[in-house]
């Protein structure tokens, strides 16, 4: 019922609304700004062989973070304030061809929880830095209320340089004119807050965004009901099976790992091959480092997400 009301309400909208730009293109295009876990890669305190060649080679991979441009009104949206909040915004101008920001370098942030990863980046929204002026910021309740109790976010609140939007989870929400949003509620480690997982509703495509969830049986049926309708699923590709982590308990992290996630995809993903892409991924992880095991991934399916990878909503 939940899924069908909230289609029922896109679909009217959408039915009243021009779903191109001016130039003939898809208004609204979606793209991945990041792809690891918090940390990025290399990850820092790891002398392990991953991060040390990455060092030596150059590789920089940064944490999960999407973006969004309107290419009608030139919009920007920010999916997660991650560490790399410069290069990855500046990225996003870089793709959508967007002229100089100045100090408002996006429209809106989201943001699915509070973990370092995921919305560290919003200090540099604040005074010492690009002192933006009552940037939208949509969050749940939980969360709001974590930024606010909070310093140095507080601080950036008060002096209203964020504008905190409250979301209701499981009812869609505007973030662009036209381009709207539908937030559901997963579970997480909630130390600070609740987790979140985003729906985007585009007039010619649907994209779903879980960077971070516990495990798919800790509430039965969510990885079906959370994919129904969509046509991009980036999913939480943490670990890959769990082993890549010698001498720590996962279960004080635990993620779905992706040989599970795969295994409950598989007929999907062969049907409808670059439907589900894998995001968030560990340094540890070995679909970083393997181009056999990504390439036999592939022949199943499924996708690592790419950074500069690009969908039209």
């Amino acid at each position: 019922m939940r899924n069908a009301t909230t289609l029922i309400l896109l679909a009217i909208f959408f039915s009243c609304q021009t779903v191109r730009s001016t130039t003939g293109q898809a208004r609204y295009e979606l793209f991945v700004l990041g792809a690891a876990q918090d940390g990025g890669l290399p990850h820092f305190g790891c002398d392990k062989a991953c991060c040390t060649s990455a060092r030596a080679t150059g590789r920089i991979e940064t944490p999960a973070c999407l973006g969004i441009h309107d290419r009608e009104t030139g919009g920007l949206v920010l999916i997660e304030a991650t560490p790399a909040v410069e290069s990855q915004v500046a990225l996003l101008h870089e793709l959508s061809q967007v002229g100089p920001r100045g100090r408002q370098p996006v429209d809106a942030v989201l943001l699915t929880h509070a973990h370092i990863g995921h919305y560290l980046g919003l200090a540099q929204f604040g005074h010492e830095v690009a002192s933006t002026n009552a940037m939208p910021v949509h969050v749940s309740p939980r969360m709001a209320s974590f930024l606010r109790e909070h310093g140095p976010w507080k601080q950036l609140i008060e002096m209203e340089q964020l504008a905190l939007q409250e979301i209701t989870s499981e009812e869609p929400f505007e973030v662009l004119p036209g381009l709207f949003v539908t937030a559901r509620a997963v579970p997480h480690r909630d130390e600070f807050s609740d987790t979140l997982a985003f729906t985007i509703h585009g007039p010619n495509q649907t994209v779903l965004f879980v960077p971070d969830v516990d495990s798919w049986s800790k509430a039965p049926e969510l990885l079906e009901s959370l994919i129904a309708d969509v046509d991009i699923a980036y999913l939480d590709a943490t670990f890959y099976d769990g082993s890549e982590l010698p001498g720590r308990d996962v279960a004080d992290i635990p993620h779905p790992p992706m040989v599970d996630t795969m295994r409950r995809l598989e007929s999907a993903a062969r049907k409808t091959p670059g439907r589900f892409r894998f995001i968030h991924l560990n340094h540890t992880n070995p679909a970083w480092h393997d181009s056999e095991l990504r390439k036999k991934l592939e022949q199943r399916g499924f996708r690592i997400a790419r950074v500069g990878e690009r969908a039209d909503l």
